[in-house]
């Protein structure tokens, strides 16, 4: 019985060994790369796969997916001889399994190295200046590159993305100094335009306010004339009105007699303003010159109402 259970411990053994060797399970979005006697024999897809044990044997297990490869970073020179490191990743994904394995000893290193080849030769095509501007240009060169030799690798290079670009200190240290040296310009600029705004206003606004004031003085001139004009006619009418109504007066019964006193009361009141004036108190040398000279006003007064 010992010996029994031993053989069938050793039954089960040796079937588990071959179990495990006959039945591979590939995991989801990988491929299995068989050899069988050390040649390729096929490409295991996912799921569950059964074996020939010690004659046929996993060599390569690669995945489907997209995979991000770092590319080491690496000076270029550009055109204008200005030495940048560049720094890069790029995306590939197993298309053929068997190229793969079997089509270069390491895709991957082919990859990275092509790349850099290809970045490499870019970079000495443009100008540091361009260089920082045509990140897009050079990425697209280098992913045509790849796509042109990585066929014959069983790979797909799917895009390729430049990471960082670092010219020199002395060469960061001078666009430094050319970045403030715009916006020095700039600032400038905008505040020269804001005081030339600023001029043009003010002269706009004086401009303005002297039409506007001239305009109100020429206004009060045209009022004042007006209103002189009108008050030098206002007044002539009253003094043709005057004159007018002191000949009606004259003309009339008694006018005469009335004109000798006013005469006579304006003769008084001269010689009145003449005493007021100083110390002096006038007295006419001969009082009879009074009458005469209101018999003399007297006697024109008809000769004036006569010839009117």
């Amino acid at each position: 019985m010992e010996l029994g259970s031993f053989f069938l411990l050793g039954v089960v053994v040796v079937a588990l060994v071959f179990a495990s060797k006959a039945l591979v399970v590939v995991p989801q979005q990988s491929a299995y790369v068989v050899e069988r006697l050390g040649r390729f024999n096929e490409t295991l897809e996912a799921g569950l796969h059964v074996l020939v044990p010690f004659v046929d044997r996993i060599a390569y297990r690669l995945t489907l997916k997209e995979v991000p490869y770092d590319v080491d970073p690496q000076v270029c020179i550009t055109r204008d001889n200005s030495q940048v490191q560049i720094d890069g990743i790029l995306y590939y994904q197993v298309t053929d399994a068997r190229m793969a394995s079997y089509g270069t000893s390491n895709f991957e290193t082919a990859i990275e190295q092509l790349a850099k080849t290809t970045l490499r030769s870019e970079a000495g095509k443009r100008d540091l200046d361009k260089l920082l501007e045509e990140r897009s240009t050079i990425n697209q060169s280098v992913v045509a590159a790849l796509d042109e030799a990585s066929p014959g690798w069983g790979v797909k290079v799917l895009r390729y993305e430049i990471k960082d670009i670092v010219p020199p200190e002395s060469v960061l240290k001078a666009m430094e100094k050319q970045i403030t040296a715009e916006r020095e310009k700039r600032a400038l600029i905008a505040k020269s335009e804001g005081e030339k705004a600023q001029a043009i206003n003010v002269a706009e606004g004086e401009r303005a306010a002297a039409i506007a004031q001239s305009e109100g003085d020429k206004a009060a001139q045209v009022n004042r004339a007006q209103g002189e004009a009108q008050s030098i006619m206002l007044v002539a009418k009253a003094s043709a009105e005057s004159i007018r109504m002191i000949a009606d007066a004259i003309g009339s019964e008694g006018g005469e007699r009335a004109v000798a006193l006013k005469v006579a009361e304006q003769y008084v009141a001269a010689f009145g303003n003449i005493a007021k004036q100083g110390n002096t108190v006038v007295v006419p040398a001969n009082m009879g010159d009074l009458a005469s000279l209101i018999t003399g006003a007297m006697a024109v007064m008809p000769k004036a109402a006569a010839k009117g």
